[in-house]
């Protein structure tokens, strides 16, 4: 507990407050004459946080209504998916008032340092997954919004400051998410033919940075470190027939690596055992159900753990009794002949920890991995996995690391949790910095779904609106934009605006139509500017 006291510091920059009951939104009368200009908001980060952040502030300053209505989605029941999540779908609100015209309205500019918008969505959510990326076009109405307007190939801490975005704005959201990997640290993790997943999905995914990955898939086997949601997107994608994914976004280059891969058999190691697994059920049947691929799982893991079920949540029950059917169950007919014929294998090794990359006799890369064998001590959320002394080796020739991931410092002025990888905060604001804000993955740490990061945004949002009202934001105006515009053109910078991203948008698809694809991701930024004649 004592890595997170500082969620408990300095509470007097903040005063505690609670969110307004359901119907009710914030009057800026005291605060915001109509002489004055409208609150100028800024959110750093078009992925899901900084849209959802975004979503709230326009429609709080702009209606008073009730709650929406929300059906009911795997998402929120928490089986949906880690990296992109069925999204709830919403109704509309119950009921609608509109504020009296006196009371101005905020404009918010969201700051992305890619060319392209959507972040998570776009270079996260596995491209045979395309129903979760349906949240895009509501993303796309906001950004329609007058008073909404998206600047894109800006990079916050390089291009612009945040004490720059601070002056120029009443307040201000980082919701630039987790971009690191969680490093090993272990012998061997350097050698060639080790890459984190998050890299490995950037790089099908078409995230610029991720481009020059070059994984060689010339290997028989290839071994994940971790069990989450990543962990069997990466295992899904390394063993789906490339023909299967012909007719989605992968990028053109990942696809033709993925059709000339030998990879035939993917272990997905954990730490500890079946009850503690981080995915989740919709993506282990996908595993379960993968054309040509069978499951290889060892009924001695599952020993005892029928009495244990029971006890748990039902998401997890559920996830489990999966996972033990699978494991101790004799297929039926069908299903029989189906993992016969199966040229391809997939499985979890529970109870292993890694401790070295072994190298190839000749030291040029990566030829296996050396685990300890563990058992689990503790009980609930105390549990842990602790050697038991025995060791064994895996061989395999690609090795691919998801055992999590990290926010980085977006800049020296913002205090940053090096530790937990995250900005401290309590209720999205920044410790001891008023005016200051943050919102998902950065805020929280990267974990939850899709909806989780919807609902911790509104938060966000909402305490912002609330300080808003409060007066405790600057009530003079701020340039906003304008100024920033100024900093940029001076350095240099050519944002891209959300109209720009749309004719790069129909770019991508007017591509992909001749191949059967959705689009054919641009993944050159510098093609992307020249294409816009930046």
């Amino acid at each position: 507990m004592a890595s997170r006291c500082w969620r408990w510091w300095g509470l007097s920059a903040w005063p505690r407050t609670r969110l307004p009951p359901a119907g009710s939104t914030p009057s800026f009368r005291h605060h915001f004459s109509t002489q004055e200009k409208t609150p100028q908001i800024c959110v750093v980060g078009s992925g899901p946080a900084g849209f959802y952040t975004a979503q709230h502030l326009l429609k709080r300053v702009e209606a008073l209504c009730s709650q929406p209505r929300v059906l009911n989605s795997p998402a929120l029941s928490g089986e949906g998916e880690d990296v992109g999540a069925s999204q709830p779908l919403f109704l509309g609100p119950t009921s609608c008032h509109p504020v009296p015209q006196q009371h101005p309205q905020a404009h918010v500019d969201i700051y992305e340092k890619q060319p392209v918008p959507f972040g998570l969505v776009r270079f996260g959510v596995a491209p045979d997954h395309p129903e979760v990326k349906n949240v895009i076009n509501t993303f796309t109405q906001t950004a329609h919004s007058g008073r909404c307007a998206f600047w894109g190939n800006v990079e916050v801490g390089r291009d612009v400051t945040v004490p720059e975005l601070r002056e120029a704005y009443h307040a201000v959201v980082l919701s630039y998410g987790a971009e690191d990997h969680r490093a090993l640290e272990i012998p061997g993790e350097e050698l060639p033919g080790v890459f984190s997943a998050w890299a490995f999905v950037g790089w099908y995914n078409g995230l610029p940075e991720n481009q020059e990955l070059e994984p060689d898939l010339s290997c028989d086997t290839a071994v994940i470190l971790g069990q989450g949601n990543v962990a069997l997107d990466v295992a899904r994608i390394l063993l789906t027939p490339p023909e299967h994914l012909e007719r989605t976004d992968i990028t053109k280059a990942a696809l033709g690596v993925l059709r000339q891969s030998r990879v035939k058999t993917v272990w997905l190691v954990g730490r500890r055992g079946p009850l503690q697994v981080a995915f989740t059920i919709k993506e282990l049947r996908e595993m379960i159900q993968l054309p040509g691929a069978r499951p290889i799982l060892d009924p001695a893991d599952f020993l005892g753990l029928q009495d244990k079920i029971k006890e748990v949540p039902r998401p997890r029950k559920r996830l489990t009794e999966l996972l033990f059917r699978t494991a101790t169950e004799k297929p039926g007919p069908e299903e029989a002949v189906r993992q016969a014929s199966a040229s391809r294998a997939w499985g979890l090794r529970f109870f292993r920890s890694p401790q070295q990359v072994l190298p190839s006799p000749d030291g040029r890369r990566a030829a296996g991995v050396r685990l300890a064998v563990t058992r689990l001590e503790g009980v609930d959320e105390a549990t842990r996995a602790v050697p038991t002394g025995d060791i064994e080796d895996l061989p395999c020739g690609l090795v691919l690391s998801s055992i999590g991931y990290k926010s980085r410092p977006v800049d020296p002025s913002v205090p940053f949790d090096s530790k937990l990888g995250v900005i401290p905060n309590v209720e999205g604001r920044v410790m001891d910095v008023p005016g200051l804000y943050c919102s998902g993955w950065v805020k929280r740490g990267p974990t939850g779904v899709i909806a989780t990061t919807m609902t911790d945004s509104f938060l966000t949002g909402q305490m912002l609106l609330q300080d808003l009202k409060a007066g405790l934001l600057p009530s003079g105006p701020r340039p906003g934009y304008a100024a920033i515009q100024a900093l940029l053109s001076s350095r240099g910078v050519q944002p891209v605006s959300f109209s720009d991203w749309e004719k790069l948008d129909a770019e991508e698809v007017a591509r992909g139509q001749g191949t059967g694809k959705p689009r054919e991701k641009l993944v050159d930024p510098q093609e992307m500017l020249r294409l816009l004649g930046h």
